[in-house]
C-alpha cells in the first residue's frame, strides 16, 4: 500500500517528459484580451480587435520558437505585465486570489453550522417559567392596580 502511494505521488509530481506542445486553443485561453472586452483571446468577439490580432499573432511565432507553455505565458507576462495572464500566479501576494475564497467559503460554512446548530440547541430547551409578581400587601400597589382595572373596564365599554 505504502508503495503504491510513493509510486503514485512520484507520478504526479513528475514533470511529463515529452509532453504534448501545448495547443494554440488553450494559450490563447491562457491569455486576456487587452482592448478592455475583459475576456480571453480566444473568446474576444471584436472583429478588427488591436489587441487579440497581434497578441495571436505573438503566440505563433513563440509556438514555432519550440516553447513550452509556461515558457510562453512568462515570454507574455514579462512583456506585458501579470495582467495579460487570464488566471493570476500562484507566487507572492497573487496567491490570496487563490486562498482567500476558499477560506472565506469555509469560515461562512462555519458560521451558518453553528448558528443552525445554535438554534437547535434552542428549540429542544424546555420552556423556562416566568416568575409572577405576587401581589405586595402594599396597600399603594394595590390602589394602583384597582385604578387599572377600572380604566379598564371604561375602555372596554
Amino acid at each position: 500500500m505504502f508503495r503504491l502511494a510513493v509510486l503514485l505521488g512520484l507520478l504526479l509530481a513528475m514533470p511529463a517528459a515529452g509532453a504534448d506542445p501545448p495547443s494554440f486553443q488553450e494559450l490563447e485561453e491562457s491569455l486576456t484580451c487587452q482592448c478592455g472586452c475583459g475576456l480571453t483571446v480566444h473568446s474576444c468577439n471584436h472583429l478588427q480587435c488591436p489587441s487579440a490580432i497581434p497578441l495571436r499573432q505573438e503566440i505563433r511565432v513563440q509556438m514555432e520558437k519550440g516553447l513550452g507553455k509556461e515558457a510562453i505565458l512568462q515570454h507574455f507576462a514579462d512583456k506585458y505585465g501579470e495582467k495579460i495572464l487570464s488566471s493570476p500566479t500562484t507566487t507572492g501576494f497573487n496567491l490570496t486570489a487563490w486562498v482567500v475564497p476558499f477560506m472565506m467559503v469555509a469560515i461562512g460554512s462555519m458560521f451558518v453550522m453553528v448558528t443552525l446548530l445554535r438554534w437547535r440547541r434552542g428549540k429542544r430547551r424546555p420552556a423556562t417559567p416566568v416568575a409572577v409578581p405576587q401581589p405586595s400587601g402594599d396597600p399603594a400597589v394595590s390602589a394602583h392596580e384597582k385604578i387599572l382595572e377600572r380604566e379598564l373596564k371604561q375602555f372596554d365599554s
